[in-house]
């Protein structure tokens, strides 16, 4: 068995990078997770690899698109504000079926916001992020040892559906420290026939495009990523479910929110009270038929977000709206407590 190593959240997810195999870091600082890029800057020359401080977000993003079409693992990570500025790159690497990692340690906003932790870039994230027609995944992780695997598992299914995964965390998860065990022996690297690494005039020559002028043939692209995406939605969804088996109340969140509302169920079962937790991993796809599943007995959901209520509306269509579903939020940097979302599921009416 490894040992496990005390690291924050940042540290973890950059060192499971390079472990994965990523050799190709760009970036540009910004709190809260300026850490990610001050660990790549020690550790890629050591191994070979390539860390780059680009002259501005926009330009990291399309470092990594010519990473990423080369067919090597490369990733870039930001928060808030400077994910907004990839935003045009995010949908270029959608529309040239690349895969990559980017990392968002998300902060209060709009604008400049705060450097205080948030889950207000869900609908960022999770409704593709640039223009066009197109789908990130997203992985939210709840625990630091979850920052770690995955970003293993962020580069995977990257590959494995040729298209950009957002590892989504909040501010405190990128600076908390938790012991995390390291366990990437088995990491999965899918082929690359499509990749752009010179022919030795032994195949024709790979083209990453994502320009097309004539209107059927853009049509056909978009229809043909929407069937990936399908494949996506019924077989990657993937979702934590804590005492949900009698829940007459199922609170919803991911990330920090989940942590505490995990608390508060808790504290609401030694009350007598019927309550459960489904912790959403995958915000897209979103675990839709988990929550249908449970609203099949369940009266009531909560959904405790650190947004003015966004992940909300995927609660809704999950369940057809056929439950009640109220929100407790905290917002601008400020975490709900236990005692808060305990309050909260004291208010609901059976």
């Amino acid at each position: 068995m490894k040992d496990k190593v005390l690291m924050k959240g940042n540290e973890a997810i950059a060192e499971a990078a390079i472990m994965a195999g990523c050799r190709h870091y760009f970036g540009y600082p910004i709190t809260p997770q300026t850490e990610v890029a001050a660990y790549m800057a020690k550790r890629m020359p050591k191994i070979g690899g390539t860390f780059l401080q680009a002259e501005s977000e926009i330009s990291a993003v399309n470092m990594v698109i010519g990473a990423a079409a080369a067919g090597v693992r490369a990733m870039t990570s930001s928060s808030s504000p400077g994910i907004s500025l990839k935003s045009e790159g995010l949908s270029y690497m959608a529309g040239c079926e690349l895969p990559a990692l980017i990392v968002n340690v998300q902060r209060g906003g709009p604008g400049l916001g705060g450097i205080q932790p948030s889950q207000s870039d869900y609908f960022q994230a999770t409704r593709g992020g640039g223009h066009g027609d197109y789908h990130m995944l997203v992985l939210a992780p709840g625990s630091i040892q979850e920052m770690a695997d995955m970003t293993v598992k962020g580069f995977e299914l990257a590959e494995t559906y040729r298209m950009p995964c957002m590892l989504l965390a909040d501010g405190t998860m990128g600076q908390m420290m938790e012991p995390v065990v390291l366990n990437v022996d088995n990491v999965k690297t899918a082929e690359k026939p499509w990749a752009v690494t010179g022919t030795k005039c032994e195949r024709e020559h790979n083209v990453i495009n994502s320009l097309s002028l004539v209107p059927e043939e853009l049509e056909k692209w978009n229809l043909k990523r929407y069937e990936r995406y399908a494949c996506i939605e019924e077989n990657e969804a993937m979702a934590e479910e804590f005492m949900t088996e009698d829940a007459d109340i199922i609170v919803v969140a991911f990330g920090i929110a989940a942590r505490v509302s995990k608390n508060a169920v808790v504290a609401a079962r030694k009350e007598g009270i019927k309550v459960g937790l489904i912790r959403p991993i995958t915000l897209w796809p979103f675990p839709k038929k988990i929550l249908a599943n449970a609203a099949q007995q369940a009266k009531h959901f909560i959904s405790v977000e650190l947004s003015m209520g966004q992940m909300i509306e995927d609660v809704e269509l999950a369940i057809r709206c056929s439950r009640p579903v109220s929100l407790c939020t905290r917002v601008g940097g400020v975490i709900p407590s236990p005692e808060e979302v305990l309050e909260a599921i004291h208010k609901v009416q059976l």
